[in-house]
């Protein structure tokens, strides 16, 4: 082989690793954010210091889990965390529909522990699909000025999987945002349990 072919198939080689050993050394990819829930074109609050967000797979049928989700007076059934629930007025969950629940709260660094009262108001609502309300939460030393809660449920092969994305607003939830929003993940996701598990056993 002549020495120019040489030395050419020589870099080459060279080149393989080089680039390889540049990949490894490249600043990981950022990961961006998954885009805010919504429904009917309507999310959260952008500007709320806290949210979470959090899903899962629920081996049911969307429109069950739809009927359970939305038959709000039934929710202390099924629902550790909530304790008491009633509709304001009758008929299915639409825009403008109105209920009002209860859940208690332990205490924290900056609250005491209370049993939040909360009054709820659907703006958005899509059979079997989304829901999305807001409302205040307000306790005995304890107000959460608004709370925007959205609930999306999306069929796939075998079952719905059923994302939930909340935030909240209010000065004494954001004088400690970081606690505010271990609550607020604990209380979600136990929720999103507790709908899991009963969805599943009707099914």
């Amino acid at each position: 082989m002549p020495t120019r072919a040489r030395a050419r198939r020589r870099s080459a080689l060279l080149t393989v690793p080089l680039a390889l050993a540049a990949l490894s050394t490249a600043a990981p990819a950022q990961a961006h954010p998954a885009p805010a829930l919504t429904c009917r074109g309507q999310g959260v609050d952008p500007a709320a210091k806290i949210r979470y967000r959090t899903e899962a797979f629920v081996a049911a049928s969307a429109s069950e889990v739809w009927r359970l989700q939305t038959d709000v007076a039934r929710w202390p059934a099924w629902q550790s965390t909530v304790t008491s629930a009633k509709r304001l007025d009758p008929g299915p969950l639409r825009p403008g529909s109105r209920f009002r629940w209860t859940t208690p709260v332990p205490e924290t660094p900056t609250t005491p522990a209370t049993t939040l009262v909360i009054t709820s108001t659907v703006h958005q609502a899509r059979p079997g699909r989304c829901v999305r309300w807001s409302g205040p939460a307000v306790g005995d030393g304890l107000r959460i000025d608004r709370g925007v809660h959205v609930w999306t449920f999306t069929p796939v092969r075998g079952g719905v999987v059923v994302r939930t994305e909340e935030t909240w607003s209010g000065a004494q939830v954001e004088a400690d945002p970081e606690t505010s929003r271990g609550y607020l993940a604990q209380g979600l996701d136990l929720w999103l349990a507790d709908l899991r598990k009963t969805a599943e056993a009707r099914a």
